[in-house]
């Protein structure tokens, strides 16, 4: 009996849930946010019950839309007065109230009834991730995110760099066997070889390639590269 009173118990409290919003969309992670602002999760649920639990959402700030809706999406606002209706684009919003954008898209999905703005108190929406004590304190899970985020090369160790499969044999970047092999890919494409044969005399065009096999120091190649780079440009937009 001891142990259904506890289960009871840990059903019905009220459980703090974190979500980290940085490289999100909104919208997608307002789905993602409801169903545990409602309590869809617990077996308790009822539409018309208010048992749901706390979420926490950090690095709001750091949101991301897909394509330009930046720019093209709007927020509208109306004061109830004549001429009292304005309107801004997401990313004006965004810069006056870094939560705005996310508070927004949670309130639009809920359902429109009574227990809409009791949801809304329990979400808590911080622009980074410096969330007060007596919060994070009550935080016992979190949240997956809806969208990975790969990690910068700054993130990896050394020995995941040396392991992660490799086109070539190379220490890395920096490394003349590094250069040489971006040497060898660019020279790899046909068509942009026979442009540059077209584009200059075939005595420079030879004379380009072999500075670029006989270049002795790294600085050297990467010169030669690059303005092999700069003659197909040109070509192309002559």
């Amino acid at each position: 009996m001891a142990y259904r009173r506890v289960q009871q118990w840990s059903v019905f409290a009220r459980t703090w849930w974190l979500y980290d919003a940085a490289h999100q969309c909104p919208n997608l992670s307002a789905h993602r946010v409801i169903p545990y602002l409602q309590g869809k999760h617990k077996p308790i649920y009822h539409p018309l019950s208010d048992v749901g639990d706390h979420v926490v959402v950090i690095n709001t700030k750091e949101v991301a839309m897909q394509g330009e809706y930046w720019r093209r999406f709007k927020y509208f606002h109306h004061t109830g007065y004549p001429g009292g209706f304005s309107e801004a684009s997401a990313w004006r919003v965004h810069e006056i109230d870094p939560t705005r954008v996310m508070h927004q898209a949670v309130y639009c999905r809920l359902p429109g009834n009574l227990l809409r703005k009791g949801l809304m108190r329990r979400l808590h929406l911080y622009p980074d991730d410096a969330v007060p004590d007596e919060i994070m304190e009550n935080i016992s899970d979190q949240i997956r995110q809806v969208q990975e985020i790969p990690k910068r090369l700054d993130e990896y160790t050394e020995e995941e760099i040396q392991e992660f499969p490799k086109l070539f044999d190379c220490c890395w970047y920096g490394s003349m066997q590094f250069y040489r092999g971006v040497v060898l890919l660019f020279q790899a494409r046909g068509s942009c070889e026979r442009r540059v044969q077209e584009a200059f005399d075939k005595e420079k065009a030879e004379e380009t390639l072999h500075n670029m096999n006989n270049a002795d120091t790294v600085e050297q190649l990467v010169w030669w590269f690059e303005m092999r780079v700069l003659h197909v440009e040109l070509h192309l937009i002559g």
